[in-house]
C-alpha cells in the first residue's frame, strides 16, 4: 500500500493540515506582529528621546545668557528640543535664527534695570521671590503642549534657583548650570558654610586673610569674592539659597579639567553629585546671542594692521568706568604706540562722549573704537596680540582659546578670582593693580605687548589654547563631559 508524503510525516488526514497550516500562521503573524511591535517602540522611544524638550532658564544679563544659549545649541545638536523661559528684559529675540528652539516669556515683576538701584543681592532676592509663581505657570503651558513626558530637564542658572520649586512640583528634573569658572563656584560654597559673625571677625584679622583656602591653592581668604556685592551677610544668605536648599541632581559647569582640575575635585568632593565640566561652550557653537549690536567695520581695521600688532581693550557689558580714567586710559594707550582697538560700551562712562574731540582725533591716529565689538572674531583676528580685560568668565575663556595673553583690569567678584589665576597659575597675562595712571597703562601695555616677559605669556597662552581645544575634539575632557550629560538626561 502506498502512503503520502504528509503520513511519512505522521498527518494522516485533511483536518490535521488544516490545524497545522492555522497553527503555523498564526505563529508567524505573532513573530510579525511582536517585531513591528517591537520596531514601532524602539522608533517611539528614538523619536521621543530627540524631541524630548529642555527647559533652559538663564540669568538676564549678557555674561549669562551667551553661555546658556551656547549650552542650549550644544544640546539641541543632540537631538534635544530647546524651550528658553526669560524674561521681558534682556531677553533674546525669538526673530533670531535658533533652529529647534523656543522662547517663552515669564511675567516680570522685577524689571532688570532695577538691578542697579537695589543691588546685586537684593535684586537676586527679590527677583527670585516673585518669579516663582510665574514660572509654574510657564512649566505648566509648556507640559499641557505635548504631555507630562515631554520636558525632560530643567536647566536653570545657578541664580535663578526659584526654578528649583516648579521642578519639585511637577517631579521634573533639575540641573544647575553655572555660567562662571569653576574656582568660583567652589567659592560659593565655602562661603554658604560661613558663619557671618565670625567670618566678619577673622577677614580682619592678617595671619587668617593670608590663610590658604582648602583644596583651592592658591586662593587666600582674603581673596573670597566678596568684594562689589553688598552688605556681606546678605551675600552669605544668597550664597546660602543657592547651594544650602539645592535639589538638583547634577552641576553643569562652563570650563574644562586642564584649567580648573583642583577646584573640580573640590566640588565633586563636595556636592556629592555629578559635575559636568563641557566647556569651553563658544568653541562649537556659531549662535549670536548679542543683546547689544555688534560694530563689524571693526574687522576691516584689523585687517590692515600686522600681526599681533593689537592690543585690544574692553571692560565687559557691565561695567562702569569713571571719566578721568577713561582719559587716562587714552593718554597711556596713545603714548604706547601700539595700534589699539577699544570697545567704549554706550553708557559705560558719563556724558554723551566718552572723550574730548582734540583727544579723539590723536587717539584715531593709532586707535579704532567701537561702541560693541564681536569679541570672539576679534580675539581670533591674527592682528590681535593682547587683550585688556576685565577678566569676567566669558572673556576669560574667549582669550584662552584664542591664544590670547591678558592685562587684567578686574573690578569686583568672580572677576578677581579669574585674575589670580591668569596670573599666578596659568602666567598668561598680568594684573593692572592701583589706580590708572597714563605711565602705568603704558608700561602695562608695552611689557605685554615688546617686552620678554609678554613673548614669554604669549607662548604660554598658545600651549594652553591647544590644550583647552584639545579637551572638546572626539575623546578630549569636555567631549567625554557633554556625551555623559546627554546620556543621563535620556534616561530622566
Amino acid at each position: 500500500m502506498s502512503h503520502s508524503p504528509l503520513e511519512y510525516c505522521g498527518i494522516s488526514n485533511a483536518n490535521e493540515i488544516l490545524i497545522i497550516t492555522w497553527i503555523t500562521y498564526i505563529e508567524m503573524y505573532a513573530l510579525t506582529y511582536e517585531r513591528r511591535a517591537t520596531e514601532k517602540k524602539g522608533q517611539a522611544m528614538e523619536t521621543r528621546e530627540e524631541k524630548r524638550r529642555i527647559v533652559l532658564v538663564p540669568f538676564p544679563a549678557q555674561g549669562h545668557i551667551t553661555p546658556m544659549i551656547q549650552l542650549g545649541q550644544a544640546l539641541n545638536l543632540k537631538g534635544f528640543s530647546i524651550a528658553v523661559a526669560q524674561g521681558e528684559s534682556n531677553k533674546v529675540s525669538s526673530s533670531q535664527h535658533f533652529p529647534g528652539f523656543q522662547f517663552v516669556t515669564i511675567p516680570e515683576s522685577v524689571p532688570v534695570s532695577q538691578h542697579e538701584t537695589l543691588g546685586l543681592v537684593e535684586f537676586l532676592m527679590k527677583l527670585n521671590k516673585t518669579s516663582e509663581s510665574s514660572f509654574k505657570n510657564c512649566i505648566s503651558h509648556l507640559l499641557l503642549q505635548q504631555g507630562n513626558d515631554d520636558i525632560a530637564c530643567i536647566i536653570y542658572d545657578e541664580l535663578m534657583y526659584f526654578s528649583e520649586a516648579a521642578a519639585k512640583e511637577f517631579k521634573i528634573p533639575s540641573v544647575v548650570f553655572s555660567t562662571g569658572s569653576a574656582t568660583n563656584h567652589a567659592c560659593g560654597y565655602v562661603l554658604s558654610k560661613l558663619n557671618v559673625e565670625n567670618f566678619l571677625l577673622d577677614i580682619e584679622d592678617p595671619e587668617m586673610q593670608e590663610k590658604v583656602v582648602d583644596g583651592l591653592d592658591p586662593l587666600r581668604y582674603k581673596d573670597l569674592p566678596v568684594s562689589g556685592m553688598g552688605p556681606l551677610d546678605r551675600f552669605l544668605e544668597i550664597c546660602r539659597e543657592v547651594f544650602n536648599k539645592r535639589t538638583a541632581s547634577s552641576v553643569i559647569i562652563n570650563t574644562t579639567s586642564c584649567l580648573e582640575s583642583s577646584s573640580l575635585s573640590r566640588l565633586e568632593q563636595e556636592l556629592k553629585i555629578p559635575v559636568y565640566p563641557l566647556g569651553p561652550l563658544h568653541i562649537k557653537s556659531s549662535v549670536d546671542s548679542s543683546l547689544l549690536e555688534e560694530d563689524r567695520s571693526c574687522i576691516e581695521w584689523l585687517n590692515k594692521q600686522k600681526s599681533k600688532s593689537v592690543i585690544y581693550i574692553s571692560l565687559g557689558s557691565i561695567a562702569h568706568i569713571e571719566t578721568k580714567e577713561v582719559l587716562e586710559m587714552a593718554w597711556g594707550l596713545y603714548d604706547s604706540n601700539q595700534p589699539f582697538l577699544w570697545v567704549i560700551r554706550p553708557g559705560s562712562v558719563p556724558g554723551s562722549e566718552p572723550l574730548p574731540e582734540e583727544l579723539s582725533k590723536m587717539v584715531s591716529e593709532r586707535g579704532y573704537i567701537v561702541k560693541w565689538a564681536p569679541q570672539s572674531e576679534v580675539l581670533a583676528h591674527p592682528s590681535v596680540g593682547g587683550f585688556w580685560s576685565h577678566c569676567g568668565w566669558n572673556s576669560t575663556l574667549e582669550s584662552i582659546v584664542e591664544g590670547v595673553p591678558m592685562i587684567c583690569r578686574p573690578l569686583n567678584g568672580e572677576q578677581k578670582l579669574n585674575a589670580i589665576y591668569i596670573e599666578r597659575v596659568w602666567r598668561i597675562g598680568i594684573q593692572f593693580k592701583g589706580e590708572v595712571k597714563r605711565g602705568g597703562v603704558e608700561r602695562a601695555v608695552k611689557k605685554l605687548m615688546m617686552d620678554d616677559e609678554g613673548a614669554y605669556m604669549r607662548k604660554r597662552s598658545l600651549s594652553l589654547k591647544e590644550k583647552v581645544k584639545a579637551s572638546v575634539r572626539s575623546g578630549g575632557s569636555s567631549y567625554n563631559a557633554l556625551e555623559e550629560l546627554v546620556e543621563y538626561l535620556k534616561t530622566k
